[in-house]
């Protein structure tokens, strides 16, 4: 039952970025001269295809946790998890890198706001599913068992941040290769 409903949350995250994606679509089918994204913007696509291939592998990570949990090996599930911990942190700290160090501000063009809000609202959703993890980890220590609902809370997880990770590429695609 757990997972029905966290389907059906991400269901209306799924629509709250649809919103963003559209106005994303419609400033850039706008944009003055046709010119998208605005001159004088610079990202740095090489970084970030390497972090969208770790936040992608962080999918594999935390499926394999879920895995583990159905095959009653906690020890490893938690291993794994925290593996995907390290990794989405990677990837929110190069997030946090990119907006101090972009030329472009939230403030200089609408790419700029487009990118800040869209990335800005992604990145408080991958730290949201850290702390979910934390939590995770918390419910599933020690060797014993576990309870009998703690499978379908892992798989929650797990649809969580896949979620995030999908949305991810659609925006890095969006903001990165658009041109």
């Amino acid at each position: 039952m757990l997972a029905i409903g966290v389907m059906i949350w991400l269901g209306s995250e799924l629509m709250f970025f649809s919103g963003l994606f559209a106005a994303f679509f419609t400033i850039r089918a706008n944009a003055a001269n046709g010119v998208w994204p605005p001159p004088g913007t610079h990202l740095d696509t090489v970084r970030g295809i390497i972090f969208t291939l770790v936040l992608v592998s962080s999918s594999f990570t935390m499926q394999y946790a879920v895995r583990l949990v159905e095959f009653r090996n906690r020890k490893s599930a938690r291993r794994w998890i925290v593996i995907t911990f390290i990794l989405g942190s990677g990837f929110l700290l190069n997030q946090l890198f990119e907006w101090l160090f972009i030329t472009t501000r939230w403030y200089t063009n609408s790419y700029g706001s487009l990118f800040f809000i869209m990335t800005g609202l992604h990145g408080l959703h991958v730290f949201l599913g850290l702390v979910a993890m934390i939590f995770l980890l918390g419910r599933m220590r020690g060797d014993a068992g576990g309870d009998p609902g703690e499978l379908s809370v892992v798989q929650g997880v797990s649809y969580y941040w896949h979620f995030v990770d999908i949305v991810w590429i659609g925006l890095f695609s969006c903001l990165f290769f658009l041109k």
